[in-house]
């Protein structure tokens, strides 16, 4: 399955905005971050706007944030957003044609193949969610400063370790 760019910007668009979930995010500093066409991003921001996974704030101090948290955002409804035909594989419309040597007709078995590949291919986009997708690496990898929210991820984290620690101590 072959996704296109306007489905790779929307969700590096949202990969950012996870890491700057403590201030508002603007569309040329993802532009900028990612190396990619501005006047592009803003097409695909209106329609995460649209479809509830981004908030829009206008203004002078406007910018984008996520509408909701990471873990909350299923990449398969951002895919589906931002890709069409994924329903299935159409059939010919031309299903009158004699049958030509190496046409594959419109009740081949292939197109079933094909349409239970597709379903199996969203049934996985939609067991993912966003926060899946992200690592610290990322973060590290796009210079995105450390925000409030990856300061309390790693306290939690070294809790977590700690209370581990001491009950196999005890």
């Amino acid at each position: 399955m072959r996704l296109t760019l306007h489905t790779d910007y929307a969700l590096r668009a949202l990969i950012f905005l996870t890491w700057t979930t403590d201030r508002l995010a603007s569309i040329r500093e993802i532009a900028t971050t990612y190396g990619i066409s501005e006047n592009h991003l803003v097409k695909i921001v209106h329609k995460l706007g649209q479809q509830g996974f981004i908030e829009t704030v206008r203004g002078r101090n406007g910018g984008i944030r996520l509408a909701r948290d990471a873990s909350q955002i299923c990449v398969g409804d951002v895919v589906r957003v931002t890709e069409e035909g994924l329903d299935n594989v159409p059939s010919s419309k031309k299903e009158q044609l004699p049958e030509e040597p190496g046409r594959l007709l419109p009740q081949s078995r292939f197109r079933d193949v094909v349409n239970a590949a597709l379903k199996a291919f969203m049934a996985v986009l939609d067991d993912t969610r966003l926060s899946d997708l992200i690592f610290d690496e990322q973060k590290q990898m796009l210079g995105i400063a450390n925000s409030p929210r990856s300061r309390l991820l790693k306290q939690d984290e070294s809790r977590e370790v700690s209370h581990s620690v001491s009950t196999v101590a005890s």
